[in-house]
């Protein structure tokens, strides 16, 4: 006797809106119907404007900005759980808070921890996003998380570059798991940029190990969010007679006064995803869909298939 699989259900957030829609299309449903209601004094409520009881419900919501978009996931997913839904996965292109990942100094929070525990207790079952800023944050959840790369969205563009003399580099020692990731699949090597902070968004200085004289260089990293180490770190490597300086960033956060730097900087251009969105008018900036990526990743879980093979790195 075949067992009939819960019909899916795909529901985005108010801010990630166009991306839901977009995943719909690639897998060739509706987008769920959902509405938000909001008070004076900034409060709001969620309510699901179809039934969903039984059914597999994905919720598609980065959360930046960080705070009503958090707020507005954890209602949904109250809302889906009060409204009878067979599973709830959380479907969070960009994971916001996660740079608070652990104790680096005294008395401080663990945002990402409290994050987890706030998602799990207002009843996901899974857990999928991309590019976390510390991928030991999936061990804060008690639920399955599919940890994606945008490796498989940024490596087809850089192979369409058809770039001689690369070599790859990462802003911070921090980033150099991940740059070098991009290094072995290229078979290229791999050069770090070391940096000190004044504090929080303030680089002090910075220093580069290895050679760069006469190389393309693509730099590595998960998220840009006012770009001083990223736009630094490009003017550096070009004083060190890199031939072109290209940077691979995963959200594009770009608070202020980001795009005025990437504008001014040595950077070739910038590419991004549209895990969040980037409106600002920027000759040098590249958006990448992400669409695709997710819409196969939830097919995937649907039919309880594995996600491993879209790892290219």
């Amino acid at each position: 006797m075949s067992t009939q699989l819960p019909p899916i259900r795909v529901f985005a957030g108010t801010n990630s809106h166009y991306l839901g829609e977009s995943i719909c299309k690639e897998l060739g449903i509706e987008l769920g119907k959902m509405h938000v209601d909001r008070f004076a004094d900034g409060e709001f409520e969620v309510c699901f404007d179809e039934s969903i009881r039984g059914s597999e419900v994905y919720i598609v919501q980065s959360t930046f900005p960080n705070s009503d978009n958090l707020m507005e996931l954890l209602l949904m997913i109250d809302a889906a759980k009060r409204a009878s839904a067979a599973s709830i996965m959380a479907v969070m292109p960009y994971f916001g808070w996660a740079r608070q990942d652990r104790k680096d100094k005294p008395r401080v929070s663990i945002a990402a921890k409290l994050v987890a525990d706030m998602l799990t207790a207002a009843g996901i079952n899974r857990l999928v996003t991309m590019d976390l800023h510390a991928d030991q944050i999936q061990g804060f959840f008690d639920v399955p998380v599919d940890h994606l790369y945008a490796s498989s969205i940024f490596i087809p563009y850089i192979e369409s570059l058809h770039l001689k003399d690369m070599v790859i580099a990462s802003p911070d020692v921090g980033g150099a798991k991940r740059a070098n990731s991009y290094a072995k699949y290229f078979d290229v090597p791999l050069v770090l940029c070391h940096k000190q902070r004044a504090k929080a968004n303030v680089v002090a200085n910075m220093t580069v190990i290895g050679d760069v004289k006469d190389k393309n260089v693509i730099l590595v990293d998960d998220i840009v969010d006012t770009a001083g180490t990223i736009t630094k770190a490009a003017d550096l490597l070009m004083s060190q007679g890199a031939k072109s300086v290209r940077a691979l960033c995963s959200h594009a956060v770009m608070s202020d006064p980001a795009t005025d730097r990437v504008k001014a900087s040595g950077l070739t251009e910038i590419i991004f995803t549209n895990s969040i969105p980037y409106v600002r008018e920027n000759s040098k900036a590249v958006v990448l869909p992400v669409a695709k990526l997710f819409a196969d990743t939830i097919r995937r879980i649907h039919n309880n298939q594995s996600i491993s093979s879209q790892y290219l790195c």
